[in-house]
């Protein structure tokens, strides 16, 4: 695995093997078995994989957690070169971002509901690097988690708009075994804060449920999560990001949770 820091060391690196398939996982790091099932299917389906591993810090607003977000890269690029991943790309932010950088991308109706109601500047800063990293890689396909799902739909929408010329691989959740949705962010729970936080799934859980038999499954997963004091709710909602899923956000102490289920009833 060659780890490489700067774009153009990329680009060259890569220019030779356009003609063959290049996948892309674009990552900020803090690996976790969800990233590796992206690394996995991509290792599995394209001749050249590249992960990116970028702390974005234009999808932090103010108030959020930038700081705080887990930095482990030696680990990191052990994991990577595990699974068989070929180029590491790990820039600094002045490589993404030189002095007098002023152009975004600034999605509409999608960044605009759920997640960019609570941060209103996040999805500009996903689409803006996404759409940076698939100029300097220039992959065939590229690996996103559906745990994001709102954060999936706006790069599909992404590559639809502006005519970009790859697919976009959704790799659905991947779960601990007590069913919490893999973050980077779960190492910031305590263990009495993990308990708590079981409650997200759980509620998910309960609200496909209520879909099945016919029920609302926004006041069945909305009521479940009232239930448990620990934690803040901050929306439910039912979304069609390829298909309709039940999505929550909460707050467990000072760390966010975001997750979602497919649900198999139609939009409401």
């Amino acid at each position: 695995m060659k780890v490489v820091r700067a774009k153009d060391e990329l680009c060259s690196a890569l220019e030779p093997l356009h003609g063959s398939r290049i996948g892309l996982v674009p990552t900020m790091g803090a690996f976790h078995d969800g990233h590796l099932a992206l690394l996995r299917a991509a290792r599995k389906e394209c001749d050249t994989v590249v992960c990116s591993l970028f702390i974005n810090p234009t999808q932090f607003g103010q108030s959020e957690d930038l700081e705080r977000y887990p930095r482990n890269e030696a680990r990191d690029l052990e994991l990577a070169r595990a699974e068989g991943v070929d180029f590491l790309f790990a820039p600094s932010p002045e490589e993404i971002y030189p002095p007098g950088f002023e152009t975004r991308v600034e999605p509409e109706r999608l960044a605009l509901e759920l997640e960019g109601v609570i941060r209103p500047t996040h999805f500009r800063g996903v689409a803006t690097i996404c759409l940076k990293l698939f100029n300097i890689v220039r992959p065939n396909v590229a690996y996103f988690g559906a745990k994001d799902a709102q954060q999936l739909a706006v790069i599909e929408r992404l590559v639809l708009d502006l005519d970009l010329e790859l697919e976009i691989r959704p790799v659905e959740t991947v779960r601990d075994d007590d069913g919490l949705a893999l973050s980077s962010r779960n190492v910031h729970l305590s263990p009495a804060e993990r308990k708590v936080a079981l409650a997200l799934p759980r509620a998910l859980e309960l609200g496909a449920e209520a879909e099945r038999d016919g029920g609302d499954p926004v006041v069945t997963a909305r009521a479940a999560l009232s239930e448990e004091p620990g934690l803040k709710t901050q929306y439910v909602a039912v979304a069609d990001y390829a298909g309709p899923r039940l999505l929550a956000a909460v707050q467990v102490g000072k760390t966010r949770l975001i997750d979602n289920v497919t649900l198999e009833g139609t939009k409401r």
